[in-house]
């Protein structure tokens, strides 16, 4: 199968003028174009310097990344700054628990994502914000033109998100980190951002890391499952065979923590898994 990004021996070292420790150990996984990987594991096991890392946003002075992060064939690891700023947003983009920290609260929404569009593309201003416009729709936040002059405060954390997740489709990217991204939503809102990845994934056929400790959102979307432990990998495979075979005690306790509702929504993937493919 192709590989999108190739993830080999990645370390994560954290440093202070007292301590040093390791946050994530010698981890390595693969995603392919159109797979979705979910990243389960307790508070604390790495998941989101792992997510952070990838992207080459850790500050250098007080964390030690080494190994390869291989996207495309390049390692960005290695990458020289001005590199990584053109892939962030156009080949690899975030989607963060806490929208909030990606926008601006003295910008219309609109802007904010024009922008993103203008600093990949040589577009016009016309047609960044009319992609702006496209992309809005696409996500379910209409009337678009509502939402474009609105500011951060005077939407709902679920209209956040999905400004958020605008921002992180707007140039096209091939994969998609999400790190916890139902996480700071009340239950009606997760169960439509749910939804709303679910169409996207079949429709986009984007990659998608998704960071989350929740079962039924993996049990919705993730094609395999990789299970984190002291910022070690320790079991992964389909998520199926996850799910109903665990090998690991730590990985049966995480995903039968939800049991009933996670088994509602894995047979519900199943069924429309089963659906797209007659």
């Amino acid at each position: 199968m192709e590989t999108l990004l190739k993830v080999r021996n990645l370390t994560i070292r954290y440093r202070s003028e007292l301590t040093e420790r390791e946050a994530v150990r010698r981890v390595s996984f693969d995603v392919a174009p159109g797979e979705v990987l979910g990243v389960m594991g307790e508070s604390g096991c790495g998941k989101t310097s792992l997510g952070l890392a990838l992207l080459g946003l850790l500050s250098k002075e007080h964390a030690e990344v080494s190994g390869s992060v291989m996207f495309r064939g390049d390692d960005m690891l290695t990458m020289k700054e001005t590199s990584l700023q053109e892939i962030r947003g156009a080949g690899i983009s975030m989607v963060y628990q806490e929208p909030g920290t990606a926008l601006s609260p003295v910008m219309r929404i609109g802007m904010q994502i024009s922008e993103i569009v203008h600093a990949h593309r040589q577009w016009s201003w016309k047609k960044c914000r009319a992609e702006a416009h496209s992309m809005l729709a696409r996500v379910g936040l209409t009337p678009t033109e509502r939402f474009f002059s609105a500011y951060p405060h005077q939407l709902s954390g679920g209209q956040l998100q999905r400004v958020a997740l605008t921002q992180a489709l707007i140039c096209g990217p091939a994969l998609v980190i999400a790190d916890e991204p139902t996480a700071s939503l009340d239950a009606r809102s997760q169960c439509d951002l749910i939804a709303l990845l679910r169409e996207l994934k079949q429709g986009l056929r984007i990659s998608l890391l998704l960071i989350s400790h929740t079962p039924e959102i993996q049990a919705s979307l993730a094609d395999r499952l990789m299970v984190m432990q002291d910022g070690e990998i320790v079991e992964e495979g389909r998520f199926d065979r996850m799910y109903w075979r665990p090998v690991q005690g730590y990985t049966k306790t995480l995903l039968r923590r939800d049991r009933p509702a996670a088994d509602r929504n894995f047979e519900r993937a199943d069924a429309e898994q089963e659906h797209a493919a007659r």
